[in-house]
């Protein structure tokens, strides 16, 4: 009779150890890495695929945002924006009219056009009047200088240089001009001079 209790509890619990394994088999299946066919398609759960790409953790791909690129485009370090400092396309920054009275050489009186940049007017001389503003711009005495007219109690020698006037208006690399010249004294015949051959020579 003890024989035949002991052999009926065995049985039971191998047939309870037989069915736990059962049991567990249905719930959710491992998220770590299976090997592909090593699983049949009964054990797999129904649940959301796991990305290729970890969202979470120090392997994270980093996805910033990079918005809307700002229109326009700032411009580079170290160049200008559109038509500053250069004028609008084709423009010419040097136009001058000059007008001479009085000086005495054949031709040389009368109102004329220069422009620089490229060449242009009718100015008598107007590629080596463009080449002596080019010089003169190409240094800052000669920018604030060329143009400039003599200081009010400058000393001044006494010299009569002859009844020439002279007037220059218009623009210089983008610099308004409006002078007077004559020579009248020794201060104003200098300044006559360097202006030569924007002026015409008369000595």
């Amino acid at each position: 009779m003890l024989r035949r209790l002991a052999l009926t509890a065995v049985v039971s619990l191998a047939a309870l150890a037989t069915a736990v394994p059962v049991s567990t088999a249905s719930g959710p299946v491992s998220s770590g890495p299976v090997s592909s066919g090593s699983v049949s398609s009964g054990s797999v759960s129904s649940g959301p695929v796991p990305s290729a790409v970890p969202t979470t953790g120090p392997f994270a791909a980093a996805r910033p945002s990079l918005g809307p690129l700002p229109l326009p485009l700032p411009p580079l370090p170290g160049f200008p924006a559109d038509g500053e400092g250069t004028g609008e396309a084709g423009e010419v920054l040097t136009r001058l009219t000059v007008s001479v009275e009085n000086t005495g050489v054949a031709g040389a009186d009368g109102t004329f056009e220069l422009e620089c940049g490229p060449t242009g007017g009718s100015h008598p001389q107007g590629q080596a009047a463009c080449d002596r503003l080019a010089e003169a711009g190409a240094t800052r005495s000669g920018r604030q200088e060329l143009f400039r007219p003599t200081p009010e109690g400058t000393m001044c020698t006494m010299i009569h240089g002859g009844d020439a006037t002279a007037r220059i208006v218009g623009t210089w690399e983008g610099r308004a001009v409006d002078t007077t010249a004559s020579r009248r004294d020794g201060c104003e015949i200098a300044r006559w001079n360097s202006l030569v051959p924007v002026l015409p020579d008369v000595r």
